[in-house]
């Protein structure tokens, strides 16, 4: 399970909405407890895939390292990536289980229908090697605004 705060939550569906018709890209910073991932912080990245923005994204290496060294300093990891599919279901692609690599992370995906936001899903990346990896559905935890000040505290 993932769980997220209900503010975290819509940043990243407005993320999608913001950079319709392409793709938005952007990274998950939390806590793993208990086997779950819970988002402190989301994110936002630039979607460096000039060639196929509208179906594809990418994260700069350099961006990425930096977000993770950040990430360091307040003593949280990545627990996951989120992305949008504009004009398509809130579904991994080949591509995108090709191009995952974080064992252990979630990945959300919001279908960005017309430019709204509509449903999101995330998929926990499992396995123990790259030729046994898999996106496994997870269900999506998103909490009221008092009950992340709890988590929080």
């Amino acid at each position: 399970m993932i769980t997220i705060g209900k503010n975290e939550y819509e940043l990243l569906r407005r993320h999608g909405e913001e950079t319709y018709p392409f793709e938005c890209c952007g990274v998950l910073l939390g806590r793993f407890k208990d086997g779950d991932r819970v988002v402190e912080q989301v994110g936002r990245c630039g979607n460096t895939r000039a060639d196929r923005p509208r179906d594809r994204y990418n994260i700069d290496p350099k961006e990425l390292l930096s977000i993770q060294r950040e990430a360091a300093r307040q003593q949280l990891d990545i627990v996951g990536f989120y992305h949008s599919h504009p004009d398509h279901p809130a579904q991994w692609s080949q591509t995108d289980l090709a191009e995952a690599h974080w064992l252990t992370c979630s990945y959300m995906i919001t279908s960005v229908e017309k430019g709204l936001a509509a449903r999101t899903n995330s998929f926990v990346l499992k396995g123990t090697s790259e030729d046994e990896k898999s996106l496994e559905p997870e269900e999506i935890n998103v909490l009221t605004a008092v009950e992340d000040q709890s988590l929080c505290r």
